[in-house]
């Protein structure tokens, strides 16, 4: 068993860069401010997002398994990427906490890219209304890590 981050038993939070959709994976850390601030909105958002139909093909960090054995010891397997690849496959960027289990670190890696990915104009109303709260200040087809304390 894989003592990586299992997304579908932990926190998650979904974010925006303003253009596209992130998905983090919270393994025990801090949620973005805005995620925590309102557990309603945050359920509507993850259950949406959950529920949507693959629309992307996705392209695994090429550096995921060399940084997950230096963080975890261990490289990836298919248990580890399943929860990501499936958000992923939705057109999210998906990404994962750096340090499990230390709440205070805000670090996340990139796990997987969409090659198609989701755009916030596409969204309807009401979900754009709660995600855009969590904003992202760069353009995340770029970033390879995060640090969530720069999402508001």
């Amino acid at each position: 068993m894989s003592s990586h981050t299992n997304p579908h038993r932990i926190a998650v939070g979904v974010f925006t860069d303003g253009k596209y959709i992130g998905f983090i994976a919270s393994g025990g850390g801090k949620l973005p401010n805005s995620v925590a601030e309102s557990k309603e909105e945050h359920r509507v958002l993850v259950n949406y997002f959950r529920n949507l139909p693959e629309i992307s093909e996705v392209l695994v960090n090429s550096e995921l398994d060399s940084l997950l054995i230096k963080t975890f010891g261990s490289g990836i397997d298919e248990r580890y990427l399943d929860g990501y690849i499936s958000m992923t496959k939705k057109g999210l960027y998906s990404y994962d906490k750096k340090a499990l289990n230390n709440f205070l670190d805000p670090h996340y890696h990139l796990v997987a890219i969409p090659k198609e990915p989701l755009k916030l104009e596409n969204l309807p109303q009401d979900i754009l209304g709660i995600l855009s709260k969590t904003k992202f200040p760069n353009h995340i087809e770029n970033i390879r890590e995060i640090n969530i304390s720069e999402i508001n």
